[in-house]
C-alpha cells in the first residue's frame, strides 16, 4: 500500500461516512481501493527485461500488465503471479518482485481495473474478474505450461486472492505454494484499528466499524483452502495492518503453513534480502519447510512442534 497512516486512516474513515449513505457491498467496498492512473516507471528503470501485457476481464474490461521472464541463461524455476496492495499502482510494487527473475522466477503483475493503465473502476465483487483474467492468462501463455506456478499476494490482494481461490479450488490446485505478505484478515477489524487512531473517531470505533462491509474478509475463507503450501509474512512494526491479523489468518489456515514475523513498514518485506531468502527456500520445498530461524531475525510463530 502505498497512503501514509493519516491518508490510511482518513480512508478508512471515509468508508465507514460513506457507507452511512451508500448501503450496500458495492458501494463500501469501491473504498477499499486507493488507485493511481497512469505508469509513472516502467521496469527498465531496474534494468530487468519485461514487456506489457494486455488481459481482458469476462465482462469486457481491458487490463494492463507486466511480463517479467527470467533472467537469460538462468533455469526458469516457475512463474509468480504477484497481486499487489489496495494503492497506487503496479510500477509502486515493483520492488517487492523484481528480484524474482534473476533467482529464475518470471513474473506475472497486473493493475487491477482502475489503476495505472487498466480501464474501468474497482469495486467489489467486479475485481475478481480481473484476478480470474490473470488465471486465465496464465492458463494459455506458452511460456508458463509445464512449470509450477506460485502466487505472491499482498495485502488487498492476498486478501481477494483467499477469498476467490477458496470459491474456485481448481485455481487453487494450479499453484505450488501461495506466499501471503501482510495481508488483513478482516476488513472490519482493520477499519476498527484505522479508526481508533483518531480522536475524532475513537469513542464510536467498534459501531462505526460495523458500518464496514466483512463477508469477503479473508479470515472467512482462509480454512477452505486446503492446497497449496502457504508462507505468510507479516511485520511487526506494522502501522497499517496490525500483527494480529497475521497471526490470526495463520491460526485459521489449514496445513501445511508457516508464518514468518518479520521487521519494517506495512509490506516493505522484500527489501530485505534476508525475507528474499525465505521465501526461496520456502519455495524450494513448500511442503516441508518450516522457516529458516538461523536466518531470520524473529523466529516464527507458533513453533509447529508446541501445538
Amino acid at each position: 500500500m502505498k497512503p501514509t497512516i493519516r491518508t490510511f486512516s482518513e480512508r478508512w474513515r471515509a468508508i465507514v461516512l460513506s457507507c452511512l449513505l451508500l448501503p450496500g457491498l458495492s458501494g463500501c467496498s469501491s473504498l477499499l481501493f486507493y488507485p493511481e492512473p497512469g505508469q509513472p516507471f516502467t521496469p527498465e528503470k531496474a534494468k530487468i527485461a519485461w514487456r506489457d501485457v494486455t488481459l481482458t476481464a469476462a465482462d469486457g474490461t481491458r487490463l494492463h500488465g507486466w511480463w517479467l521472464p527470467a533472467k537469460e541463461g538462468v533455469e526458469v524455476k516457475g512463474t509468480v503471479l504477484h497481486l499487489h496492495g489496495n494503492g497506487g499502482n503496479l510500477a509502486w510494487h515493483l520492488g517487492a518482485s523484481y528480484w524474482l527473475p534473476e533467482q529464475g522466477y518470471q513474473v506475472l503483475m497486473i493493475d487491477y481495473r482502475g489503476y495505472g493503465l487498466s480501464a474501468g473502476k474497482p469495486r467489489l465483487p467486479e475485481v475478481y474478474q480481473d484476478l480470474a483474467a490473470a488465471f486465465d492468462w496464465l492458463d494459455k501463455a506458452p511460456d508458463v505450461q509445464g512449470k509450477p506456478r506460485v502466487l505472491l499476494g499482498q495485502s488487498l490482494g492476498g486478501a481477494m486472492a483467499i477469498h476467490y481461490l477458496a470459491q474456485h479450488p481448481e485455481q487453487a490446485a494450479r499453484f505450488k505454494a501461495l506466499v501471503f505478505d501482510g495481508v488483513p484478515a478482516s476488513y472490519r477489524d482493520v477499519g476498527r484499528f484505522a479508526l481508533g487512531t483518531s480522536w475524532l473517531t475513537w469513542p464510536m470505533q467498534v459501531p462505526l466499524s460495523w458500518l464496514v462491509p466483512d463477508g469477503d474478509s479473508a479470515i472467512r475463507s482462509i480454512a477452505r483452502l486446503d492446497s497449496p503450501p502457504k508462507l505468510f509474512f507479516h511485520s511487526i512494526d506494522d502501522a497499517l495492518v496490525p500483527m494480529d491479523n497475521g497471526i490470526r489468518l495463520y491460526q485459521a489456515a489449514p496445513p501445511p503453513r508457516v508464518l514468518q514475523l518479520v521487521r519494517g513498514g506495512h509490506v516493505q518485506t522484500f527489501g530485505d534480502p534476508t525475507w528474499r531468502q525465505v521465501m526461496l527456500r520456502f519455495l524450494d520445498d513448500p511442503e516441508h519447510f518450516n522457516g529458516l530461524r538461523r536466518l531470520a531475525e524473529v523466529p516464527n510463530y507458533p513453533d509447529e512442534k508446541s501445538q
